[in-house]
């Protein structure tokens, strides 16, 4: 039976509700209405055991196999990667981030479908650059990247850089059809990260007045709502970082996810954020929306 749950404010669109709801949400990517605000679950989609790290907890096992953490810290990405900052100097945390990320990551069919769109903006939460890797193998030209950037060595008022797709940097605000926002840095073009505790203590100071929010995603997030694929936001982090780049959006927004697997802190953010939730599986849901197997 075809239903529709409420729980609280959030919103679980099932069955077939749901595949109606992907179909509009095709129909709302093709149009430019909707932007896709992508997470590192969607390696899965290819990947059986992806070649990277996949979630932040595997990515502390992999700096823990490096230099082990305390205890109490060992599973907290942003606090391993502070203590590695603290004990073996910040080119160390650097040097291992771009090694852990260093394998060769293909996009996934979906990824390569997104690359085709005329969208104004995708944003791309996680360090692989396999986004950019799709737009790259359209041979593309209208496109640039603005990554975040750590201010652990910056001079002057800079939270991001921008690049085109030959990875040569670019003035901030360069013209392009397609803004590929990588908030949290990526291992391509420059092995930029925002990764460590230190890194987000003035990003997150500042994040409230959207200072390090670049003008290009507040422009293009305007008029349209966001559509979450790929993501958890089981930790804090995330959660801030996802509630800022949808800010002053007009809406709706959409996730598809297991509803089964959401935390009770994950529901209370998507129905604070009234993201309705389509709940299907990410292989199910990314064949729908691109019209064959992924």
């Amino acid at each position: 039976m075809n239903k529709i749950l409420a729980l609280g404010h959030l919103v679980i669109n099932r069955d077939s509700h749901a595949a109606k709801q992907l179909n509009l949400l095709k129909k709302a990517l093709c149009a430019d209405e909707i932007i896709p605000y992508l997470g590192p679950d969607l390696l899965r989609l290819r990947y059986g055991e992806p070649p990277v790290p996949h979630t932040p907890q595997a990515v502390a096992a992999a700096f823990n196999a490096r230099a082990p953490a305390p205890s109490k810290i060992r599973t907290n990405m942003w606090s391993v990667a502070q203590f590695i900052e603290q004990r073996r100097h910040r080119r160390t945390l650097q040097a291992w981030m771009a090694e852990i990320f260093a394998g060769p990551v293909a996009p996934t069919v979906f990824h390569a479908w997104l690359a085709t769109l005329p969208l104004s903006l995708i944003v791309d939460t996680w360090y692989d650059g396999a986004m950019r890797a799709a737009l790259i193998d359209t041979g593309r030209t209208d496109v640039v990247e603005i990554q975040g950037v750590t201010r652990a060595h910056a001079i002057g008022d800079v939270w991001t850089k921008t690049y085109d797709l030959s990875g040569t940097e670019l003035q901030p605000d360069s013209a392009a059809t397609t803004v590929l926002y990588t908030p949290h840095g990526s291992v391509k073009p420059a092995a930029n990260f925002l990764i460590a505790d230190s890194d987000y203590v003035e990003a997150l100071t500042e994040i409230d007045i959207q200072t390090p929010i670049p003008r290009a995603v507040k422009e293009r997030r305007t008029k349209r709502g966001f559509f979450f694929f790929g993501c958890r936001f089981d930790d804090q982090m995330l959660r801030t970082y996802a509630r800022q780049v949808i800010k002053r959006s007009s809406g709706p927004h959409f996730a598809a996810m297991d509803s089964a697997t959401l935390t009770k802190n994950e529901r209370r953010f998507l129905a604070a954020n009234a993201i309705t939730v389509i709940d299907m599986p990410a292989g199910e849901a990314a064949a729908q929306l691109v019209g064959t197997g992924v």
